[in-house]
Protein backbone atom coordinates (compact mmCIF):
# COMPACT_ATOMS: atom_id res chain seq x y z
CA UNK A 1 0.00 0.00 0.00
CA UNK A 2 1.53 3.45 -0.92
CA UNK A 3 2.44 5.37 2.51
CA UNK A 4 0.66 8.42 0.99
CA UNK A 5 -2.61 6.29 0.80
CA UNK A 6 -1.78 4.26 4.40
CA UNK A 7 -1.52 8.01 5.69
CA UNK A 8 -4.93 8.69 4.82
CA UNK A 9 -6.34 5.94 6.06
CA UNK A 10 -4.51 6.16 9.36
CA UNK A 11 -6.48 9.52 9.85
CA UNK A 12 -9.66 8.42 8.45
CA UNK A 13 -9.48 5.12 11.60
CA UNK A 14 -8.22 7.67 13.84
CA UNK A 15 -11.08 10.85 12.92
CA UNK A 16 -13.38 7.60 13.27
CA UNK A 17 -12.46 6.43 16.81
CA UNK A 18 -11.74 9.75 18.45
CA UNK A 19 -15.53 11.19 17.20
CA UNK A 20 -17.24 8.02 18.09
CA UNK A 21 -16.08 7.98 21.66
CA UNK A 22 -16.91 4.16 22.11
CA UNK A 23 -15.82 1.55 20.70
CA UNK A 24 -16.65 1.00 16.96
CA UNK A 25 -16.89 -2.44 15.46
CA UNK A 26 -14.18 -3.61 12.80
CA UNK A 27 -16.76 -4.61 9.92
CA UNK A 28 -17.85 -0.76 10.41
CA UNK A 29 -14.61 0.94 10.50
CA UNK A 30 -14.09 -1.35 7.15
CA UNK A 31 -16.51 -0.08 5.37
CA UNK A 32 -16.21 3.61 6.62
CA UNK A 33 -13.12 3.23 4.85
CA UNK A 34 -13.60 0.96 1.84
CA UNK A 35 -10.52 -1.60 3.09
CA UNK A 36 -11.11 -5.08 3.83
CA UNK A 37 -11.17 -6.32 7.77
CA UNK A 38 -7.32 -7.62 7.89
CA UNK A 39 -6.39 -4.52 6.32
CA UNK A 40 -7.69 -2.52 8.56
CA UNK A 41 -7.34 -4.87 11.67
CA UNK A 42 -3.69 -4.85 10.54
CA UNK A 43 -3.67 -0.60 10.28
CA UNK A 44 -4.77 -0.40 13.76
CA UNK A 45 -2.63 -2.63 15.48
CA UNK A 46 0.13 -1.12 13.51
CA UNK A 47 -1.68 2.46 15.16
CA UNK A 48 -1.74 0.66 18.67
CA UNK A 49 1.73 0.14 18.96
CA UNK A 50 2.62 3.69 17.57
CA UNK A 51 0.03 4.84 20.54
CA UNK A 52 2.08 2.99 23.39
CA UNK A 53 4.69 5.12 23.15
CA UNK A 54 5.09 7.20 26.49
CA UNK A 55 5.11 10.76 24.75
CA UNK A 56 1.29 9.49 23.74
CA UNK A 57 -1.51 10.30 25.78
CA UNK A 58 -4.48 8.12 24.50
CA UNK A 59 -4.01 4.64 23.30
CA UNK A 60 -6.54 2.33 21.40
CA UNK A 61 -7.59 -0.65 23.07
CA UNK A 62 -9.60 -3.79 21.68
CA UNK A 63 -12.97 -5.08 23.16
CA UNK A 64 -14.64 -7.78 21.14
CA UNK A 65 -13.50 -7.50 17.46
CA UNK A 66 -13.91 -3.68 18.60
CA UNK A 67 -11.93 -0.67 18.84
CA UNK A 68 -12.08 2.20 20.86
CA UNK A 69 -9.59 5.56 21.66
CA UNK A 70 -9.05 6.42 25.13
CA UNK A 71 -7.06 8.20 27.69
CA UNK A 72 -3.93 6.47 28.87
CA UNK A 73 -4.27 5.39 32.55
CA UNK A 74 -1.01 7.27 33.31
CA UNK A 75 -3.20 10.55 31.96
CA UNK A 76 -5.40 10.36 35.25
CA UNK A 77 -3.48 12.92 37.26
CA UNK A 78 -3.43 15.76 34.64
CA UNK A 79 -6.72 15.31 33.41
CA UNK A 80 -8.43 15.79 37.02
CA UNK A 81 -6.92 19.05 37.05
CA UNK A 82 -8.92 19.83 34.21
CA UNK A 83 -11.81 18.11 34.60
CA UNK A 84 -14.12 17.45 37.58
CA UNK A 85 -13.08 14.26 39.31
CA UNK A 86 -15.02 11.41 37.56
CA UNK A 87 -17.43 9.72 40.29
CA UNK A 88 -15.05 6.60 41.08
CA UNK A 89 -17.50 3.98 42.05
CA UNK A 90 -16.96 1.29 44.99
CA UNK A 91 -16.96 -2.43 44.70
CA UNK A 92 -17.31 -3.77 47.68
CA UNK A 93 -17.10 -7.41 48.24
CA UNK A 94 -20.45 -8.57 47.71
CA UNK A 95 -20.43 -6.33 44.35
CA UNK A 96 -17.27 -7.79 43.52
CA UNK A 97 -18.48 -11.25 44.40
CA UNK A 98 -21.74 -10.56 42.88
CA UNK A 99 -19.90 -9.24 39.46
CA UNK A 100 -17.70 -12.18 39.64
CA UNK A 101 -20.89 -14.76 39.49
CA UNK A 102 -22.53 -13.03 37.01
CA UNK A 103 -19.08 -12.91 34.39
CA UNK A 104 -18.59 -16.47 34.74
CA UNK A 105 -22.07 -17.68 34.47
CA UNK A 106 -23.50 -15.26 32.04
CA UNK A 107 -26.54 -15.20 30.98
CA UNK A 108 -27.68 -15.56 34.24
CA UNK A 109 -30.85 -15.16 36.61
CA UNK A 110 -31.06 -12.96 39.94
CA UNK A 111 -32.70 -16.34 40.89
CA UNK A 112 -29.52 -18.00 40.04
CA UNK A 113 -27.36 -15.40 41.31
CA UNK A 114 -28.89 -15.80 44.83
CA UNK A 115 -28.53 -19.44 44.96
CA UNK A 116 -24.98 -19.27 44.23
CA UNK A 117 -24.69 -16.26 46.88
CA UNK A 118 -27.26 -18.27 49.68
CA UNK A 119 -28.49 -14.57 49.92
CA UNK A 120 -30.89 -11.86 48.54
CA UNK A 121 -29.00 -10.10 45.53
CA UNK A 122 -31.11 -7.37 44.49
CA UNK A 123 -29.31 -4.30 45.75
CA UNK A 124 -25.88 -5.76 44.73
CA UNK A 125 -27.36 -6.49 41.05
CA UNK A 126 -28.73 -2.98 41.11
CA UNK A 127 -25.45 -0.96 41.93
CA UNK A 128 -23.96 -3.07 38.99
CA UNK A 129 -26.16 -2.26 36.44
CA UNK A 130 -26.40 0.89 37.91
CA UNK A 131 -22.31 1.24 37.12
CA UNK A 132 -22.70 0.08 34.09
CA UNK A 133 -21.09 -3.33 34.35
CA UNK A 134 -24.34 -5.45 33.84
CA UNK A 135 -27.31 -5.04 31.84
CA UNK A 136 -30.20 -7.10 30.72
CA UNK A 137 -29.28 -9.27 28.12
CA UNK A 138 -32.76 -11.00 27.30
CA UNK A 139 -35.42 -13.23 29.12
CA UNK A 140 -35.45 -16.36 30.65
CA UNK A 141 -38.13 -18.78 28.75
CA UNK A 142 -39.48 -20.23 32.10
CA UNK A 143 -42.67 -18.72 33.72
CA UNK A 144 -42.47 -15.46 34.71
CA UNK A 145 -39.48 -14.99 32.21
CA UNK A 146 -37.12 -14.16 34.49
CA UNK A 147 -34.82 -11.26 33.28
CA UNK A 148 -30.77 -12.59 32.27
CA UNK A 149 -28.07 -10.28 32.87
CA UNK A 150 -24.60 -10.24 31.56
CA UNK A 151 -22.00 -8.38 31.34
CA UNK A 152 -21.32 -4.63 29.57
CA UNK A 153 -18.34 -3.25 27.49
CA UNK A 154 -17.62 -1.20 30.40
CA UNK A 155 -17.05 -4.12 32.32
CA UNK A 156 -14.21 -5.05 30.11
CA UNK A 157 -13.11 -1.89 29.76
CA UNK A 158 -12.92 -1.14 33.39
CA UNK A 159 -10.96 -4.72 34.05
CA UNK A 160 -8.28 -4.70 30.52
CA UNK A 161 -10.10 -7.55 29.40
CA UNK A 162 -10.72 -7.77 25.32
CA UNK A 163 -13.07 -10.24 26.10
CA UNK A 164 -14.57 -12.83 28.23
CA UNK A 165 -12.32 -15.25 26.58
CA UNK A 166 -9.45 -13.38 29.01
CA UNK A 167 -11.23 -14.19 32.25
CA UNK A 168 -8.60 -16.30 34.51
CA UNK A 169 -9.91 -19.43 34.46
CA UNK A 170 -10.92 -21.44 37.75
CA UNK A 171 -9.83 -24.49 38.92
CA UNK A 172 -11.85 -27.67 39.95
CA UNK A 173 -10.26 -27.35 43.11
CA UNK A 174 -10.89 -23.48 43.54
CA UNK A 175 -14.32 -24.04 43.04
CA UNK A 176 -14.39 -27.04 45.46
CA UNK A 177 -12.96 -24.21 48.20
CA UNK A 178 -15.52 -22.23 47.33
CA UNK A 179 -18.20 -24.26 47.58
CA UNK A 180 -16.96 -25.37 51.19
CA UNK A 181 -16.35 -21.86 52.52
CA UNK A 182 -20.27 -20.85 50.99
CA UNK A 183 -21.42 -23.95 53.15
CA UNK A 184 -19.35 -22.81 56.43
CA UNK A 185 -20.98 -19.72 55.71
CA UNK A 186 -24.31 -20.84 55.35
CA UNK A 187 -24.08 -23.07 58.56
CA UNK A 188 -22.20 -20.08 61.01
CA UNK A 189 -25.35 -17.83 59.56
CA UNK A 190 -28.24 -20.85 60.67
CA UNK A 191 -26.48 -21.51 64.08
CA UNK A 192 -27.28 -17.67 64.77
Amino acid sequence: MEYTNLKRLEAMIEAILFTMGDAVELDRIAAAVEQDEKTVRKIIRNMMDRYEDESRGIKIIEINDSFQMCTKASMYEALIQIAHVPKKHMLTDILLETLSIIAYKQPITKQEIENIRGVKSDHAVNKLVEYNLVCEVGRMDAPGRPILFGTTEDFLRNFGLTTLGDLPAVSAEKVADFKQEAEKEVQMKLEL
